[in-house]
């Protein structure tokens, strides 16, 4: 046999349509160079124009493709004429062309001439057995084989289906899984070779009954989402958004394919109304404007969201939608909704009944079928479509003989597995450390990443807790931070407990601390609710101290007598990221979106961002630049950073853009975040030297004052600033020229920075137009201009 590669270091893709380019942008943003490759347009001069089409696409993408426009130079355009042969090169080689069993043998017979005996060549098919594809290729082009299924977009959607066929080496799907896993940064669920294979056999399943159980209930499509969006544990584009966007002619065609491939109780049969819609009216969803919605825009230009009725197949405005019996539910836990939600009475408890037991009742005949394990599908779900739970953990949750009594008296046939549970009387298809078979068995179960839940079930790793945050022993001699408020906004308890990690650290002889968490987002900033409250009631000693509390607190992560790595992801905003920006590193997940926005409150970061930056900035400036006039640049970059509230697109934008160093770590799965952020601690702990605060930061004086001024002239007097952004963008002018007058070659220390930010914080916040965007920002998430 021959030895498969250690590394994939090298990939092609053949086919630039919106798929395969969009998996190429992934690979690139995982730092693998790319070979994108189609067909040769006979009339177009230009042999690569479908592949540097597909690349320009994916660079106009939203949301975007790319974590940063500059890994596109990673993909090199080419066509499969005259680049075939650069296959040889590629150690995974991923079709994603027409959907056609006939075009993908011709291409795979070509592929085997040329590529190399240890490349891994793989189909991104949805719907095409991979067995088909390949009969009559080689036995040794057959092991190393694997279906790779991407959901769109690759980039955002956390699951990929890797299908191995009967001849697929386990050493091939061992190399494949762990190469999506850690470079891709994607979860894996292993799918059987059967139609439609996890997410989406189980997925349009429950659309196209979604469907049949809204028409028979009298409800409308905007209706059930409400119902089966976020209130269900379920992605905020619920059911018939999640349709339109899919595309509904794509559902239309899966549906109609696993219809005749699967057997006829597993009903996919599509609505009338629905066929209506795709058939004659032509109406595909977001592709064509209108689907089961339609943007549109009104008299002043604002858009606005029609929603159809099924009975005319007219749009209507019918505004925001409630649904009495979500709205009694909606800020309970996920447990609780779910249980209101499953017992509910009238049509809206019958629909999410019907829709719900179906789900249940098809998972579980599913299961040992799509998939060898319930966690696979479980995973299929959450990562490909967003849900919270999976079926398997939602009938935990209610229960599972409650469901299985349920479903008897809807006069359901029990598949075998809840045939096997109903026999045991296990109420649970999860335990502690096992999970069970298909067969209804119970077998040990790890899961597929480290999940601080499960580490908390032991109290004795929980070393304190507050409302707001805990203490959490990571094992082997690391601390960390963990704050669990609603977006993880910033108040006494976060801070405090950043200050129990310390002392617990000396105290306690531990080696380090990491500061993360696995809620929804790292931190979207401070307390603002808390902060206007305190303004109003002109609490200024209060918030002179508070605000000292919060720098002494960031500035510790840096200047403690321990390493601290800092995990951020998701928003990481304001405070959040003045915490990351004060770690002695920081592991950070791809999708970080990090940015200093207080100025669209009215604010200036106050604890220690401002000052970070300018220290970054001028840091990296030539040692003969470090004074006087040569210091403008890295002012007018921390200025322009700040006062425009730049917020990253990724952690690679966030690298280019100075919140992450150079030497900072990106980790493409978030998964992996906070056990690599132990591993940073425990490589920084031995021969550890504590920093000091620098005392030695080059400052401009007013100079940096009056260059500012002039841009901001020019600004206001063209609109692009409004009076209030100028008096705002000021304050922080008098910041960063180091407020030491005329004095162009002083140097100033971090502290003296430190006491001009709280300055400006105080005086900004006792403005009535501060208070105001304050109010507005809360009252509407959005940003006034005043």
């Amino acid at each position: 046999m021959q030895k498969l590669p250690v590394n994939i270091r090298q990939a092609a893709v053949i086919g630039a349509g919106v798929m395969g380019a969009a998996i190429a942008a992934q690979l690139a943003n995982a730092g693998i160079p790319v070979l994108l490759l189609d067909i040769v347009l006979p009339d177009n001069p230009d042999r690569n124009f479908l592949a540097k089409q597909g690349i320009a696409r994916a660079l106009k993408a939203r949301p975007a493709a790319f974590m940063d426009a500059s890994r596109a130079a990673l993909i090199t355009p080419g066509n499969l004429e005259d680049d075939l042969k650069k296959l040889k090169d590629a150690d995974w080689i991923l079709e994603a062309i027409i959907e056609k069993l006939d075009a993908k043998r011709d291409l795979w017979a070509r592929v085997e001439g040329v590529a190399k005996k240890t490349a891994i060549i793989s189909s991104n098919s949805s719907g095409i057995p991979m067995h088909l594809q390949i009969e009559g290729r080689s036995e040794e082009f057959q092991r190393r084989f694997v279906g790779a299924h991407f959901f769109n977009p690759p980039r955002y959607l956390h699951l990929l289906e890797v299908i191995p066929t009967a001849k697929t080496d386990p050493a091939v799907l061992q190399e494949f899984s762990d190469f999506g896993e850690s470079v891709l940064g994607k979860g894996i669920v292993v799918a059987n070779d059967v139609p439609g294979f996890v997410a989406n056999r189980i997925g349009v399943y429950g659309i196209v009954r979604a469907m049949q159980h809204m028409e028979k209930a009298g409800l409308t499509p905007d209706e059930v989402d409400v119902l089966t969006g976020p209130a269900l544990g379920r992605a905020k584009s619920a059911t018939f958004r999640t349709a339109d966007l899919s595309g509904l002619d794509i559902i239309y065609h899966v549906a109609n394919d696993l219809g005749k491939a699967t057997p006829a109780d597993e009903d996919f049969a599509l609505t009338e109304t629905f066929r209506k819609l795709v058939e004659e009216k032509k109406w595909l969803g977001d592709k064509t404007g209108s689907g089961f919605y339609q943007k549109t825009k009104d008299e002043k230009g604002k858009t606005k969201i029609l929603s159809l009725n099924l009975d005319t197949l007219e749009y209507e405005d019918r505004g925001k939608v409630s649904v009495p019996v979500v709205d009694a539910v909606k800020s309970q836990p996920l447990a609780a909704r779910v249980k209101a939600l499953y017992t509910a009475e009238g049509k809206e408890g019958d629909f999410l009944r019907g829709v719900m037991n179906d789900g249940f009742w098809y998972a579980s005949k599913m299961a040992g079928n799509v998939s060898n394990r319930l966690q696979d599908i479980d995973n299929a779900l959450k990562w490909g479509f967003g849900w919270e739970e999976g079926p398997f953990e939602t009938m935990d949750a209610l229960g599972v003989q409650t469901v299985i009594a349920n479903l008897e008296a809807e006069g359901r046939t029990l598949p075998p597995l809840l045939a096997a549970m109903k026999a045991s009387g296990r109420e649970r298809f999860y335990g502690a450390d096992e999970v069970v078979t298909p067969a209804g068995e119970p077998t040990p179960y790890a899961a597929p990443y480290f999940i601080l839940t499960d580490l908390k079930k032991d109290a004795t790793k929980v070393i304190k807790k507050k409302a707001g945050a805990s203490l959490v022993d990571l094992g082997d001699g690391v601390l960390l931070v963990e704050w669990h408020a609603k977006m993880n906004a910033l108040g006494e308890d976060q801070l405090r407990m950043v200050q129990e990690g310390h002392k617990a650290v000396q105290s306690m002889g531990y080696a380090g601390l990491v500061i993360g968490n696995q809620g929804e987002n790292f931190s979207a900033g401070a307390n603002l609710p808390l902060v206007l409250a305190q303004a109003q009631a002109e609490e200024w000693d209060e918030l002179d101290d508070a605000i000292k509390q919060f720098q002494q607190t960031t500035t510790s992560l840096r200047f403690s007598p321990h390493p601290v790595v800092a995990a951020p992801f998701g928003l990481t905003l304001g405070g959040g990221a003045e915490f990351t920006l004060h770690a002695d590193h920081v592991v950070a997940s791809a999708e970080t979106y990090m940015g200093l926005v207080e100025v669209g409150v009215g604010l200036i970061p106050g604890g220690g961002g401002t000052k970070e930056m300018l220290l970054r900035f001028t840091d990296q400036l030539q040692p003969g630049q470090q004074t006087g006039a040569t210091l403008l640049p890295a002012v007018q970059r921390a200025f322009e950073l700040i006062g425009t509230a730049k917020v990253s697109t990724s952690a690679l934008e966030a690298r280019s853009l100075g919140f992450l160093r150079p030497t900072d770590t990106v980790a493409m799965n978030r998964g992996h975040l906070l056990m690599e952020a132990k591993r940073h601690v425990l490589a920084l702990a031995p021969g550890y030297i504590q920093p000091t605060p620098r005392t030695d930061i080059p400052v401009m004086g007013d100079a940096a004052i009056g260059a500012i001024k002039s841009a901001l002239y020019g600004m206001t007097e063209g609109r692009y600033a409004s009076a209030y952004d100028a008096q705002v963008a000021t304050q922080l002018a008098r910041i960063l020229s180091g407020g030491v007058g005329n004095n162009r070659t002083a140097k100033v220390s971090e502290q003296h920075l430190l006491d001009l930010e709280r300055d400006a914080f105080l005086t900004l916040l006792g403005k009535k137009g501060t208070q105001d965007r304050i109010a507005h920002m809360l009252k509407t998430g959005k940003p006034l201009r005043n």
